[in-house]
């Protein structure tokens, strides 16, 4: 089995917690997105990673146009960057504002066209390093189960060793499948 056989369907909403070395999870991100996409599903990408402005000229070159995703960025006005205002763009203060992204996911999720969307969250490890692991953790749950109360998959990204191994066990209990994830997409461990 591969990483590119994530199973996105109609009839039921999955969450998955993918994990990855530090130096593949550019390549877990890419792959993970353009299955989504290529299996009609329309993703919201939550990024307490890269910049809109990055994740767009990234995902170009791979030839994923911005209009096949939406984004809520919650490190471009972190970093002291300038939001670049568009229809599929919101933007969170900094990654700790669990408020204001909550709020955004909710928004984006009532506002995006009634197709089969998801939710990729681009790292759970980073957002780790912004928030108490307790306070991740409820955000987490809280996603979690807005996601399967509105029938959403949901793709959680992380660095394999960059989650206190607390919340790696509660994420795990969170999701329907924990996924090991290496160059090529292959999948080590389900």
């Amino acid at each position: 089995m591969r990483a590119d056989s994530l199973i996105l369907n109609d009839n039921e909403s999955q969450l998955y917690l993918m994990l990855a070395e530090p130096d593949r999870v550019h390549d877990m991100t890419l792959a993970v997105l353009k299955k989504t996409i290529s299996s009609g599903c329309t993703p919201l990408i939550i990024t307490v990673n890269q910049p809109y402005k990055v994740m767009v000229k990234t995902y170009a070159r791979e030839g994923i146009g911005q209009e096949k995703f939406y984004v809520v960025d919650a490190v471009t006005q972190y970093s002291g960057g300038t939001p670049a205002p568009g229809p599929r763009v919101r933007y969170v203060t900094n990654p700790s504002n669990l408020t204001d992204l909550g709020i955004a996911i909710t928004e984006f999720l009532k506002q995006m066209p009634d197709t089969k969307k998801c939710i990729i969250f681009d790292s759970v490890s980073m957002l780790l390093i912004h928030i108490p692991t307790a306070t991740a953790s409820r955000f987490l749950h809280f996603v979690v189960n807005k996601l399967k109360l509105s029938d959403i998959s949901g793709i959680f990204l992380c660095v394999e060793k960059g989650l206190d191994p607390l919340i790696l066990a509660q994420m795990s209990a969170f999701v329907d499948r924990v996924v090991d994830f290496e160059e090529g997409g292959k999948l080590l461990r389900e």
